[in-house]
């Protein structure tokens, strides 16, 4: 079971609320300076010149002054944990500039990103995260850029585990 702050379950229970859900998007990779930090809300004003809006965060210790999470238009479906379904999932962006599609098609090695849910009133208590995906793809047209990532498969643990025996595990043998 997932543990929700109550904040959550006041605003998903009422029949109207001020407070929505904000999605952070992570995403670092070997070749950048610093990791590029998005988010799906716009609540506060970054920087006026030129003008950015976004949401600041502590989530994964960044400074909420400094690195800032910029506000991007994004949609995601995530990687599900049902038996049938592919262990995958996506993140459309939407293109609205030449200089992020220069920066996906510029990367020859996979990136990583972590996803994390707070409300815009608690941006730094999280509801729920997804943490170390890996981003195998990418699509590109004209309106959008689609961002194929997927978690490590269930099925790629190692079994068995080791054996309980007296050398591995003494504390169980007293």
């Amino acid at each position: 079971m997932r543990r929700v702050s109550l904040n959550a379950r006041q605003m998903q229970d009422a029949e109207a609320s001020d407070d929505i859900p904000v999605v952070l998007f992570e995403i670092t990779h070997p070749d950048l300076e610093k990791p590029i930090r998005l988010s799906t809300d716009n609540g506060a004003m970054i920087s006026d010149d030129p003008l950015y809006y976004g949401t600041r965060s502590t989530w994964r210790d960044a400074n909420p002054v400094t690195e800032p999470f910029l506000w991007v238009i994004a949609s995601a479906v995530l990687p599900s944990d049902e038996e049938d379904a592919p262990a995958a999932g996506t993140l459309v962006l939407e293109n609205l500039d030449s200089e992020m599609v220069r920066l996906v098609r510029s990367f020859t090695e996979i990136a990583t990103i972590h996803i994390g849910v707070v409300l815009a009133s608690s941006p730094d208590l999280i509801e729920d995260e997804y943490t170390d995906l890996q981003i195998v793809s990418c699509d590109i047209d004209a309106g959008e850029i689609s961002l194929s990532f997927t978690r490590e498969e269930i099925e790629a643990e190692y079994f068995p585990a080791g054996r309980m025996s007296r050398q591995r595990f003494p504390g169980l043998f007293l």
